[in-house]
């Protein structure tokens, strides 16, 4: 069973990994496994006001995970995130798929994990303002860009970046991942009823 890990630090944004997580499980059937990961195992609040209480904290993350997904939110620029950085490397390092959303790809961009791929972020100054970011060129103005098994979206762009991270993993057919987009993105009076 595939294994996805979803990174959630402090004011995390629900919706984004609402979107992914339910769509794995609509349309996977069981094919994968949803897993939460942050510092510790306290609970951490939504932006929303949601605690989750992860399923791991940094020192007891599996290896045998398949996705790391970093969702977007209000800590990625605290010095805490820092903490995060040792499981991005072995993530790369290992060619498993990276995902990361809004502030969280500028954290992959200050800590040199966007230099190997097209990506999109919201703002390319604000990532040319760190040393360890190096890739200017590969930068895409894009709602979501998929590139090397990394995944990137800016901060409007919660179904795209579900879609992508969808495809990457095969959760299900182009053909019924692109049925479940349209169906958020255009409504429920306009796009078709999805194929589940």
């Amino acid at each position: 069973m595939k294994k996805i890990l979803y990174v959630i630090l402090e004011q995390w944004a629900d919706w984004e990994l609402a979107y992914i997580s339910s769509a794995v499980n609509l349309l996977g059937g069981g094919k994968l496994e949803n897993k939460t990961v942050s510092l510790t195992k306290d609970t951490v609040p939504s932006i929303g006001g949601v605690k989750c209480l992860p399923d791991y904290d940094l020192q007891s993350v599996p290896s045998d995970y398949d996705a790391l997904i970093l969702i977007g939110g209000m800590s990625w620029r605290n010095e805490n995130a820092m903490q995060v950085k040792p499981l991005i490397e072995d993530c790369i390092k290992h060619g498993k798929v990276l995902g990361a959303i809004c502030d969280a790809c500028r954290f992959l961009g200050s800590v040199g994990a966007l230099n190997g791929a097209k990506h999109t972020a919201n703002d390319l100054n604000e990532l040319k303002q760190y040393s360890a970011y190096t890739n200017e060129q590969g930068f895409v103005h894009r709602q979501a860009v998929s590139d090397n098994n990394v995944i990137t979206a800016n901060g409007t762009a919660a179904l795209e970046f579900a879609q992508e991270i969808l495809k990457a993993l095969s959760v299900a057919s182009d053909e019924q991942i692109k049925g479940w987009y349209d169906f958020h993105k255009l409504g429920f009076y306009t796009a078709p009823m999805p194929k589940m």
